[in-house]
């Protein structure tokens, strides 16, 4: 299969955008500006063939469209082998199969489970926060925000925190990686499966009060207990979307708060705004942009798609959208009116935004308690993921 594509820098975003671009990576803002003002469905011939919707009317368009847009692929890639890999269930799942596999999943993410867990988060929170706080400078991207999800998901299922090490590795070459290299990609998937795979079956041996005995002992719509590959494909999807989306979104809040100190003070003068600060720091920094496959000709917002190719579902774009938001450009961190789409439309929107709401609202109370006073530390480069999920991978501040 392919090994790593030579990537050729990107000269005409409209006829040939690059999502893995450098310049898109750093600063992808004025590209989706540019292209909404030309068209709301632009195209490009890499990556085997990509639409991406940039308005919200567009992308709303399309992830309510189960029929024309498949989500059998989630992932924009170089190649498109036959799918035989055990999917990912729910969200790699179509009508009709879809709700039954999405319901199995609700349960744990209730905003009553999420109360449960918040005390081990700011727990969590304050232990990683004491291993840097008496220095002047941290890396809070390396040494807080990747590691709030990763233990928090860890403790969810079951299995030791200090695992998270492991799942940050599979994450990074599931999601960056693998996007261009696919022995990484298989490696990473089988390795996961190997560890998630003896984890069940000592569940089913031994269940424990856990996310991954819930999943072992669920029934599906048949009334048979769900499948090992239902199982893994499941746990697999909870650690990847669950992980690496929710430090993205905890460390662009950090990075627009070192950067904005009128906002910071605010947030510490007035905690009661948190709430509507995640909503605008979701719709602002949205990190999650999805997949779907083109099944049938179609036109969206006046632009023709033809099957055979992908569409970057941009929830990022749409979020950023002026006919939708006033002054979607500008963070306003109490915005009133905020329908955005951080978490997706239509019968894919995430499972887990109760805990992604929990986790960035405590990792930003705990970090703000204790470190009111922090900038972005000139010496330092902040760097930004590459590929589907966007956020800071480095992230320097100065403390105090």
């Amino acid at each position: 299969m392919n090994e790593h594509v030579k990537h050729v820098p990107v000269t005409d975003w409209v006829n040939d955008f690059d999502h893995t671009d450098p310049q898109w990576t750093e600063d992808p803002f004025p590209i989706w500006d540019e292209l909404r003002g030309k068209c709301p469905v632009v195209h490009t011939n890499r990556f085997l063939g990509v639409y991406l919707p940039t308005t919200y009317e567009a992308v709303k368009q399309i992830a309510y469209d189960t029929e024309t847009f498949s989500s059998r692929r989630v992932v924009v890639r170089n190649v498109r082998p036959e799918i035989t890999q055990p999917p990912a269930p729910p969200i790699t799942s179509d009508p009709p199969h879809h709700k039954p596999a999405k319901q199995l999943l609700l349960p744990p993410f209730t905003p009553g489970a999420m109360k449960r867990l918040e005390p081990r988060v700011r727990a969590i929170c304050n232990e990683l926060i004491d291993e840097f706080i008496k220095n002047d400078r941290c890396d809070a991207a390396a040494q807080y925000t990747k590691h709030v999800p990763v233990r928090a998901i860890a403790h969810m299922l079951g299995i030791p925190e200090k695992d998270g090490e492991l799942f940050i590795k599979w994450i990074h070459e599931i999601l960056e990686l693998g996007i261009t290299n696919d022995a990484i990609l298989v490696q990473a998937v089988q390795e996961m499966g190997a560890y998630f795979a003896e984890h069940v079956a000592d569940r089913r041996k031994q269940p424990k009060d856990d996310l991954i005995s819930d999943l072992t002992r669920a029934k599906g719509p048949d009334g048979q207990p769900l499948s090992d590959p239902h199982v893994l494909g499941s746990l697999r999807l909870l650690l990847i979307a669950g992980i690496d989306t929710t430090w993205s979104a905890i460390g662009s809040s950090l990075w627009h708060l070192a950067k904005t100190p009128s906002d910071r003070r605010r947030l510490v003068a007035e905690p009661q705004i948190m709430p509507f600060a995640i909503e605008e720091f979701l719709r602002a920094y949205s990190p999650v942009t999805m997949a779907r496959e083109v099944m049938k000709e179609a036109t969206v917002s006046g632009c023709p798609v033809k099957p055979g190719n992908m569409v970057l579902l941009s929830f990022p774009a749409a979020n950023r959208d002026p006919a939708m938001f006033p002054d979607a450009d500008k963070v306003i961190i109490d915005r009133k009116e905020n329908r955005h789409a951080a978490f997706g439309l239509g019968i894919h929107r995430c499972i887990g935004s109760n805990l992604a709401r929990m986790e960035m609202t405590v990792a930003l109370e705990e970090w703000l308690k204790r470190i009111p006073e922090f900038s972005l530390d000139p010496a330092g480069t902040v760097t930004w993921s590459e590929g589907t999920v966007r956020g800071p991978r480095q992230l320097p501040l100065l403390l105090g």
